[in-house]
């Protein structure tokens, strides 16, 4: 048994709050149990250079950042150190990279379709929390724009192709949990974050041994546990959706 009481398979509480800004159609703040984040997906037109010299159409980028007030002591905001730190770069690159796995770019046109993810209050997962809830984000922008004839594409699954979703895991003593919050963040002596697509295909695994190095049939099985999770997400994505 987990501190919060959970079972090593079970997720926190997920939930999304579509619609949280109103002149936003792409507005969704994503819960985990405590950790809250506020993701927009805002598509703009105009896209990068190297796409035009590509002869290519559409881009996706994303930005990743948490409030002052988030973490139990003030975190200095980005614009006062001059740049991002290195964590949210890597982030971000991970934010942008998942969603570009199930977004048709050349469905977009000559736009660029930005997602923004800003933790409002952070317990662990918020990079795994950010993907699952950008792509909500996306799919309702996304939805909008063929509403209003802003892109080319004339149907939604003609440029959004598949679901993603992440999740966050880690081994402590041998067990595998799922869905680790910050007091199991910081005790796992393996840390995992999973990116997967609603087929079941991988997109991402990031894992790293802290204290004990892992053995192999450990990622076996944060593999099978963490699909099954991706596949329970992406069911609770559908129905923020529905």
């Amino acid at each position: 048994m987990r501190a919060d009481g959970r079972e090593a398979a079970q997720l926190r509480p997920v939930g999304f709050e579509c619609g949280f800004i109103e002149h936003h159609a792409g507005s969704v703040v994503v819960s985990f149990g405590k950790t809250r984040v506020l993701t927009t997906a805002t598509l703009t037109e105009g896209i990068p250079r190297f796409r035009k010299e590509e002869g290519k159409k559409g881009w996706l980028t994303a930005e990743y950042g948490m409030l002052p007030a988030s973490t139990l002591t003030r975190k200095s905001r980005a614009s006062s150190r001059g740049r991002p730190d290195g964590r949210s770069v890597e982030i971000q690159r991970l934010i942008g990279r998942a969603l570009r796995q199930v977004v048709n770019l050349e469905g977009l046109g000559d736009h660029t379709l930005h997602i923004d993810c800003d933790v409002l209050q952070a317990d662990g997962g918020t990079r795994t929390a950010s993907i699952t809830g950008a792509y909500v984000a996306v799919a309702l922008c996304l939805k909008d724009a063929i509403a209003r004839k802003a892109i080319p594409a004339a149907a939604l699954a003609s440029v959004l192709t598949d679901q993603i979703a992440a999740i966050s895991l880690g081994i402590k003593n041998g067990q595998v949990l799922t869905d680790l919050c910050y007091e199991e963040d910081v005790a796992v002596d393996t840390d995992f974050n999973l990116v997967a697509r609603g087929d079941g295909a991988i997109v991402e695994l990031q894992g790293t041994a802290e204290g004990a190095a892992m053995r192999r049939e450990e990622v076996d099985q944060i593999l099978n546990m963490g699909l099954a999770s991706i596949e329970e997400l992406c069911r609770l994505q559908r129905a923020a959706l529905a």
